[in-house]
């Protein structure tokens, strides 16, 4: 996979389309503030930006895409279909108001949000994918989508999505930080030619006082969220940080002028049991 060497380096997905290698997420931003923490970021150097519906503040961050003065084919902008519209004709539906939301006139990267799992579907869940992405493979030929992908979905559902798909998956976005590096997963996605992007890249509190990442902080001269997101970019994986404070916004851009050493990569990749949401996507019921 394509190792980033600034923020706005692109990867290339599986089919030629660029992605930056870092992006700027917006889960639990507020609404009201949604439009001024996205133009800090644009202003900050990104040049992707994750919604989803169910954040509620789509029309906020398109918005700020057509406020910011840059061409739009410089912003990747992805977001993605909730649970409750899973299905060929809900997707389609959903689609089309997330495009009404944006304001828009198409949309880089869409994303299935969650798997229908077992638990909630039984044996109808991968039919209940299938479906779904059904609709994904019909709206990227129409060119309404310049890619589409996953999030949250594991190997065991990425199986069955690939034995009946007629596109593959571009992106899988799962959470990857310290404690919880999901390394089978992001091997899985590798080995497929799928980009893995990380939400919650920087876990929570207890991961951001972790001795040993404070202690590999300190002698980089960095901050331990900095190390969190090179130890995610060294594994050519995609990190999608999300704040709202301007200072934050800026200094999680500045992780290009360090590299860690395979030894602390290990290290840092061994943490467990230090924070971080670990949704089982098999056990959800949302």
């Amino acid at each position: 996979m394509q190792q980033i060497t600034s923020l706005t380096s692109p990867m290339k997905l599986s089919n030629e389309v660029q992605i930056p290698g870092m992006g700027f997420g917006t889960f639990q931003t507020p609404t009201e503030i949604t439009r001024k923490v996205v133009l800090e970021a644009l202003e900050a150097g990104y040049r992707h930006i994750d919604t989803a519906a169910v954040y509620g503040n789509e029309a906020e961050v398109g918005q700020a895409v057509r406020d910011s003065g840059l061409n739009r084919q410089d912003v990747f902008v992805t977001s993605k279909l909730w649970n409750s519209e899973r299905g060929y004709d809900k997707t389609l539906a959903a689609f089309d108001k997330t495009m009404d939301r944006l304001g828009l006139d198409y949309l880089d990267l869409y994303l299935i949000h969650w798997p229908a799992n077992r638990k909630q579907f039984g044996a109808d869940a991968p039919r209940i994918n299938a479906e779904t992405w059904r609709a994904f493979e019909e709206l990227y030929r129409s060119g309404r989508i310049k890619a589409i992908g996953v999030s949250n979905f594991l190997p065991n559902h990425l199986e069955e999505l690939l034995a009946t798909c007629q596109v593959q998956p571009m992106v899988d976005q799962i959470e990857v930080h310290p404690g919880w590096p999901q390394a089978e997963a992001v091997r899985y996605c590798h080995r497929h030619n799928i980009a893995v992007e990380a939400w919650a890249p920087l876990g929570e509190a207890a991961i951001l006082s972790d001795e040993v990442i404070k202690a590999v902080a300190d002698k980089y001269r960095h901050t331990p969220a900095q190390v969190c997101l090179r130890w995610e970019v060294q594994q050519g994986i995609i990190p999608l940080p999300k704040s709202v404070h301007q200072d934050r916004i800026r200094e999680n851009t500045l992780i290009f002028d360090f590299e860690l050493s395979e030894d602390e990569m290990d290290l840092i990749g061994s943490r467990r049991h230090i924070g971080g949401h670990c949704q089982v996507p098999d056990q959800v019921t949302f």
